[in-house]
């Protein structure tokens, strides 16, 4: 499990060293995490607060690296929705373009795209993959990724499920330990490239239903129960989804297309939902919920009610 990476009490250069060394499931490429959150302290602490801007390097400053990225999705555009459990494993692809002098093969080249929340000098918390990406070249001064973002519920708060911003980064480290008390800076190529995409953080939902009695007269009436819940990251358990608004729909027996909402229903103070309606027909009945900014959409199992 890697340590949740919260930096409350933690800003600027000294954040991003800390958001960026992952715990023992990474450990493949643990030391190059700790490698790039070096190289980007040495090169915001001379940039400050703005996007580095480091041209031709000194004693003390990385050189400003010929590569730019473009093309980048994640999750191929989709939120990324995450339960209590389990990792959540999603696509992120991009293309770069580079100087021809710039060598994005060689074994020390670093050139990783995460995702971050809050705001590119005070990060509040880091997303990425326990592997780096793999590159394809398609000419000499091009190539295009495919790595992942991997997600640990275990390292969320419920202030995680908003929009994150994709930051990309490249480093050349030519042969220099960041590590060294005594590296050379300037033989060291930096870039980073924020604002790249922009993708949601979702806690997953789960809707349950239950119509009863079974079975019933026609003509009389069928309550309909129900319970919407989500992800609760703080807690590490499902909670009920609160004073939302959820649709009741009805699909007759004979029918493969439930109708439109009969009647919305707002959940209670746990999640719970109810209501009533008439029977008519065999049918199955339902719950919809369409979904917010920080929760996906889900929809009941129906659930049979035979009318006599």
């Amino acid at each position: 499990m890697r340590i949740r990476a919260t930096v409350a009490a933690v800003s600027g250069a000294l954040a991003l060293s800390a958001l960026a060394v992952p715990g023992a499931h990474a450990a493949g490429s643990a030391d190059h995490r700790a490698d790039i959150a070096k190289v980007r302290e040495v090169a915001r602490a001379a940039s400050g607060k703005a996007a580095y801007t480091g041209s031709t390097g000194s004693d003390d400053e990385p050189y400003k690296l010929d590569l730019s990225f473009s093309n980048v999705k994640v999750n191929s555009g989709k939120p990324i929705v995450v339960g209590t459990t389990h990792r959540v494993s999603v696509p992120v692809t991009y293309s770069v373009k580079h100087g021809a002098s710039v060598d994005i093969t060689a074994d020390d080249f670093l050139m990783p795209v995460e995702l971050y929340r809050g705001s590119y000098d005070e990060p509040v918390n880091f997303l990425f993959g326990d592997d780096f990406p793999s590159c394809t070249e398609t000419s000499s001064t091009t190539a295009t990724c495919k790595g992942t973002i991997d997600v640990y519920p275990q390292e969320l708060t419920n202030e995680d499920a908003a929009t994150w911003k994709a930051i990309g980064y490249a480093i050349a480290l030519n042969g220099v330990d960041p590590e060294d008390d005594n590296a050379d800076w300037s033989k060291v190529g930096y870039v980073d490239q924020d604002a790249l995409t922009t993708t949601k953080l979702q806690r997953y939902s789960k809707l349950t239903v239950n119509a009863s009695p079974e079975p019933v007269k026609k003509g009389k009436t069928i309550t309909v129960t129900g319970l919407l819940s989500r992800a609760n990251w703080d807690t590490g358990k499902y909670a009920g989804y609160t004073v939302q608004p959820v649709g009741l729909q009805f699909r007759k027996k004979s029918s493969s297309t439930y109708t439109s909402t009969l009647k919305t229903v707002k959940s209670d103070s746990k999640g719970n939902l109810k209501t009533t309606t008439t029977a008519t027909v065999d049918g199955y009945f339902r719950y919809n919920f369409a979904g917010t900014s920080t929760t996906p959409a889900v929809k009941a199992t129906g659930d049979y009610v035979d009318v006599q």
